[in-house]
């Protein structure tokens, strides 16, 4: 391949305590925790909003935050659901604690917490490096219309979700363990259903603990259809009320594909396009509670279920999460089952858990890398307690701490290995984590 040199300066237009790359779920909270806990935040968002997979990829519901009646991811994310519910932008089902959201709602909120906490927002800004050495990040580098910039951070935290800053950093990364990534999915969004149905109404509420609540009527018709009609490859499916009469959001579609490999992930989400018309088509013509639906709104990205995790200082295993083994520097928790979707075919693995899990400080850090945390979808874990610690509730809730841990480290000046996890657990308590 054809090689060119360049040689730039590049500003830094700002200096930071912590800075946090990607705005989702994890990100947002993240950047809110660190700034309420006094350190100076900027937040690096390759989109002009926040949300990531939740509004990016309309991925809804939220879930998981209660489980056997009980509160599991409470302090800043169990806030923000709450504000949200305030602005009409939210549904609780209750008692499983999955949450519909508004996806335009879910943005504003986002945005008015982390305004309103001092985060400095650089929005439209897509990372494309870092200078590191000796595994100390001094600065990362992103694009946007004012060109290639960059930004200085005492603490750095990883919430891209693919752990895109710790690659760039030379993080070691899990290793695949043979099976193909989880599929990517293309939601969409259908109006002019028949919500007030008796099939739709039950089935866009996720309200039933240890019950996979994909609609199982549609779901074996359209198998029972599928090789006739020449219906692709398909999960689920799964509908979610969008908090508005005659509209659902629909988890249907699915096809392999790697989104680190920037050809690859082009080329699925082409295909999941064209799916989402087809799967649009097939369900007007063969679901009468959908026969008057049209498409009207797509993601604007696919759903990325699984790409990087990091090698951290402890790698949470499946034994450990479904046994809900309790950690000394236990900082989150996560309740969804361990969901693993096959890449081809209609099947899919769920293992639900008799109680919920922890994720231990030691798994949002590498060893040797003194400055950087993550959380989010590229924490320390092996692929089946990933396929639950991936949702939105358990990111969120790992952002909370490694925004409390960042904001600490920053201060101290202790490397995030030599942080007072004892202290973060406590601030992560008086916020209302349930640890």
């Amino acid at each position: 391949m054809k090689q060119i040199e360049i040689t730039k300066s590049v500003p830094v237009v700002g200096e930071y305590d912590v800075v946090v790359c990607g705005g989702g779920p994890a990100g947002f909270i993240a950047a809110v925790a660190a700034a309420r806990e006094g350190a100076s935040v900027a937040l690096i968002e390759r989109y002009g909003f926040l949300g990531g997979m939740a509004t990016a990829g309309i991925v809804t519901p939220l879930s998981v935050f209660t489980y056997n009646n009980e509160l599991v991811v409470g302090g800043i994310p169990w806030e923000f659901v709450h504000r949200l519910e305030q602005m009409g932008g939210a549904y609780i089902e209750k008692p499983l604690g999955n949450v519909a959201f508004d996806p335009e709602l879910y943005k504003l909120c986002m945005q008015r917490m982390a305004l309103e906490a001092g985060v400095k927002l650089y929005m439209h800004s897509y990372l494309s490096g870092c200078v590191a050495e000796d595994g100390v990040i001094s600065q990362v580098i992103f694009e946007n219309k004012n060109g290639t910039e960059a930004l200085s951070g005492k603490v750095f935290v990883d919430c891209t979700g693919d752990g895109d800053l710790a690659a760039m950093a030379g993080v070691p990364m899990q290793p695949q363990e043979g099976a193909p990534l989880q599929p990517l999915s293309t939601y969409f969004v259908l109006s002019g259903v028949d919500t007030d149905s008796e099939l739709v109404s039950d089935a866009m509420h996720h309200n039933k603990q240890g019950v996979n609540c994909h609609c199982l009527p549609v779901r074996e018709h359209l198998l029972s259809k599928a090789e006739e009609l020449g219906i692709p490859e398909f999960g689920g499916p799964w509908f979610c009320t969008m908090l508005h009469k005659g509209t659902v959001a629909v988890n249907m579609t699915r096809t392999g594909g790697n989104a680190c490999d920037n050809r690859d992930y082009v080329e699925a989400e082409c295909r999941l396009r064209e799916d989402v018309y087809r799967m649009a088509e097939v369900l007007r013509a063969e679901v009468k509670e959908f026969s008057s639906c049209y498409v009207s709104a797509v993601a604007p990205q696919a759903g990325i279920r699984e790409t990087r995790r990091i090698k951290g200082v402890h790698t949470i295993t499946a034994e450990e999460y479904v046994n809900g083994y309790h950690y000394e520097d236990s900082v989150s928790r996560g309740a969804h089952p361990i969901d693993i979707h096959a890449t081809k075919g209609s099947s899919q693995t769920a293992i639900f858990l008799k109680q919920p899990a922890y994720v231990p400080y030691r798994a949002l850090i590498a060893p040797d890398f003194p400055n950087l945390l993550v959380a989010g979808r590229c924490l320390s874990a092996d692929r089946q307690a990933f396929a639950s610690l991936r949702v939105q509730a358990s990111c969120m809730g790992t952002g909370q701490a490694a925004g409390v841990a960042a904001a600490q480290c920053a201060q101290t000046g202790a490397a995030v290995q030599s942080a007072d996890v004892p202290t973060i657990i406590e601030r992560l308590k008086c916020y209302g984590a349930t640890l």
